[in-house]
């Protein structure tokens, strides 16, 4: 018989990511719930428990190699493989780019970018020796335009719609699929401080998308299936855009 399939899905106490952690364990994956604080992480997991799911909570911050590398430690342990690795923490940063401080944007470049890229790097260890895996980076619209007051953020993200490609071309030929997701704005509570931060809300948001509302947590965690699954087996080095119409429409 074989063995459920293991996932990583970083930053899964809440939003998207525990969205994602919620489909992927409805998927038959065996789902380790991430985030920086114990008490969170387990909480999520209670939040997530089913009888037909299986779970683990390992509390790391993903922008420290160590921790990291115990991150993926502990779910081969655990599990003994790990065949889906879902780079989902994150953070928005919104400010003036002449008032941003150096500190501020490192930080953001730090979760942003190099936190997937340590993440990605732990994980193909193991998923080279498998000879089998998947990374996917969720990265975001502005990973393929631009906009007022995130100059960090988009850098970030442009980044890593880059290392989604660069990633794809070295591991795939291993076994490796490397893929991206382009969220526009999702229901979050980190869409919620991006909104009370820059001043705007979900009218003018819905306003400016095609489909006229905001996305959710669960439309983001289908597609995130449908990449990870043999379905997309042929796919690889391409990052999706779940956005409503957003980058489609060039007006406001």
């Amino acid at each position: 018989m074989t063995a459920a399939p293991v996932a990583i899905v970083t930053g899964s106490t809440s939003g998207i990511g525990l969205g994602v952690a919620a489909r992927l364990a409805d998927d038959g994956y065996r789902v380790v719930v991430n985030g920086r604080q114990q008490p969170k992480v387990d909480a999520a997991v209670q939040q997530l428990a089913g009888p037909a799911r299986t779970l683990a909570g390992v509390a790391a911050d993903v922008t420290d190699e160590v921790q990291v590398a115990r991150l993926v430690d502990q779910t081969t342990a655990r599990f003994g493989r790990l065949d889906l690795l879902v780079n989902n923490a994150g953070q928005p940063n919104v400010a003036p780019a002449e008032d941003m401080t150096a500190a501020a944007w490192r930080a953001t470049i730090d979760i942003d970018l190099t936190a997937p890229f340590l993440c990605a790097q732990a994980a193909a260890r193991v998923m080279l020796s498998q000879g089998s895996g998947v990374i996917i980076n969720i990265s975001s619209i502005f990973g393929r335009t631009g906009n007022a007051g995130r100059a960090a953020y988009v850098a970030a993200k442009h980044g890593l719609d880059g290392l989604t490609k660069a990633l794809a071309s070295e591991w795939s030929p291993r076994g490796i699929r490397v893929c991206g997701v382009n969220p526009a704005y999702v229901q979050t509570p980190l869409v919620d401080a991006a909104m009370a931060a820059g001043g705007f809300g979900a009218a003018e948001l819905s306003r400016r998308t095609p489909l006229g509302r905001l996305g959710t947590s669960d439309e983001v965690a289908a597609l995130v299936a449908f990449l990870a699954s043999p379905a997309a087996a042929y796919i690889t080095g391409e990052s999706v855009a779940v956005d409503g119409g957003w980058l489609a429409y060039g007006g406001w």
